[in-house]
């Protein structure tokens, strides 16, 4: 028969253990990021996921719901969440230096989505996988389902639906599947997106402009090296 020195040895060593699982781990840090001297403004009755990051000018308004692996980015311009704005898993917004984001209220983004430098209206759901890019902007009610692409520039109306893996391009946009690459590229071509997203000529044909663009972008990505954790949900 165990002895009650046994028993409780044990109950000690089960609630070191148990106190052990309870402390944070350096990787589930608070991401809450200054950037550029502008520090995220969370509501207070919003929810962000211990290891999502939000970083610089952003605001994420009332009910919004931020989850796990989730990247919410300014760059330089704002970035704005209106109410009850759900981030999925891994979902990545960004602005840029060049190009703001607004999302709108009661807007849904599915996991590994991917949001740079566009406008969602209210009531926007953009499924998993899906992109949407610089300068676009979404109408109220419209959907871009999964693995979807609204490009640069395009507009799309309200309750328009891209279907899954179509393209979005031009304004008013045209919806094209993805094997219409060449019907596609005669709409996306004189959008410029070099020029447009990264200040940068298209260059000639045989030639790179990937010298410039990364230089630029280096330069401006440097600036993340001053971010200081803040700490505030």
């Amino acid at each position: 028969m165990k002895s009650g020195l046994y028993y409780a040895k044990r109950n000690v060593k089960n609630q070191e253990l148990s106190d052990a699982c309870n402390v944070r781990s350096p990787v589930n840090e608070d991401m809450i990021l200054t950037h550029l001297k502008k520090t995220p403004q969370i509501h207070p009755s919003a929810y962000v996921a211990p290891n999502a990051t939000i970083c610089g000018d952003v605001m994420i308004g009332a009910g919004c719901r931020i989850l796990f692996g989730a990247c919410v980015v300014a760059e330089g311009k704002t970035l704005h969440l209106g109410e009850n704005c759900i981030v999925m898993e891994n979902a990545v917004i960004r602005s840029t230096d060049r190009h703001p984001a607004t999302i709108g209220s009661h807007c849904l983004v599915g996991p590994h989505a991917h949001l740079v430098g566009c406008t969602l209206e209210d009531c926007v759901f953009v499924a998993t996988g899906a992109s949407v890019f610089h300068g676009a902007k979404l109408g109220y009610g419209s959907e871009v389902r999964i693995n979807g692409v609204v490009h640069l520039r395009t507009e799309l109306p309200a309750h328009a639906t891209v279907p899954i893996g179509w393209i979005a391009v031009g304004n008013p946009a045209q919806i094209l599947p993805p094997d219409q690459h060449d019907a596609i590229w005669a709409i996306q071509k004189p959008l410029n997106f070099p020029k447009f997203v990264y200040g940068v000529e298209r260059p000639p044909e045989g030639a790179s402009n990937m010298v410039e663009t990364t230089s630029r972008r280096s330069e401006t990505l440097g600036s993340h090296k001053d971010d200081i954790i803040s700490h505030q949900r």
